[in-house]
């Protein structure tokens, strides 16, 4: 199919529309403003590179997934920006095309590009097609990167449809794979299993007892107290992880321990203890 770049034709477009125009705007300003109705426009007028058709009416002439799915692809393959119209034309089509976009996800040789932008297309479409997929990806994931980023965004879209199945493999996760499904999950407090896992991760986690303080906090158990007044009465707890646990414990109904942190440069940076 032909790979035609829409942004570059809408800003020939527009810079003629803008030096036609310019005479009747006081400033670039009050032009930039109508630049939406100039698009709209564009879109709806015949175009000669396109034998007379409009760019919005385009992709309307295509129905068929593989075809433009795969032209999709194709854009991103050649490093030309995909047309937005093309994006809601396969949204459009729906049922068929999260079917090509789900296959798509599953060939780890296609542009990473077009995998981020069928992640994003499924998430729009609202599809829980690639639910599954996306779990096992966050179970294996030894660190995060932009897909896996994408395919956890879409899990905390899906919400209660994702936490059984999240809940069921959390504990054969890599650690990395447990902070991200953690990530979803304390918004549905109540499980003993991810109670349990979030307070291992927060006592073996130095580093990121933060984060974890933040989990405990959502999950609203009780228990979780003593080991997060313990950590905010460590001296060796920096100013910004103090704040975190003093948050979760207040959360929790407990008291946080006062601390200095005069000699603190988180604390200093902030300027006063918040």
């Amino acid at each position: 199919m032909s790979l035609i770049n829409f942004d570059e034709r809408f800003a020939d477009y527009l810079h003629d529309w803008m030096t036609e125009h310019a005479s009747e705007y006081l400033d670039m300003d009050a032009m930039e403003r109508d630049a939406d109705s100039v698009y709209l426009r564009f879109i709806n007028t015949p175009a000669d590179w396109l034998d007379g058709v409009s760019p919005g009416a385009y992709f309307s002439q295509y129905d068929d997934a593989k075809v433009l799915v795969d032209w999709m692809t194709d854009y991103t393959r050649q490093g030309i920006p995909v047309p937005a119209l093309l994006l809601d034309r396969i949204a459009e089509v729906g049922l068929p095309c999260q079917k090509r976009l789900t296959a798509l996800l599953k060939d780890e040789n296609a542009p990473s590009e077009a995998r981020m932008t069928a992640v994003g297309l499924l998430r729009e479409m609202d599809s829980d097609a690639p639910k599954t997929m996306y779990i096992q990806w966050l179970k294996e994931m030894d660190e995060g990167n932009e897909l896996t980023e994408n395919a956890l965004e879409s899990l905390r879209q899906m919400g209660p449809a994702a936490v059984k199945q999240l809940t069921e493999v959390i504990g054969h996760a890599t650690p990395a794979g447990q902070e991200a499904m953690l990530d979803v999950l304390v918004n549905y407090p109540g499980n003993e299993k991810v109670f349990r896992i979030t307070m291992e991760r927060f006592i073996n986690c130095p580093e990121k007892r933060a984060i974890f303080a933040g989990y405990l906090g959502k999950l609203g158990d009780a228990r979780a107290l003593e080991a997060l007044t313990q950590a905010a009465e460590n001296a060796d707890v920096p100013y910004l992880d103090y704040i975190e646990l003093r948050s979760a414990i207040e959360r929790l109904g407990g008291d946080a321990p006062t601390r200095d942190f005069g000699n603190d440069l988180g604390f200093n940076a902030t300027g006063s203890l918040s």
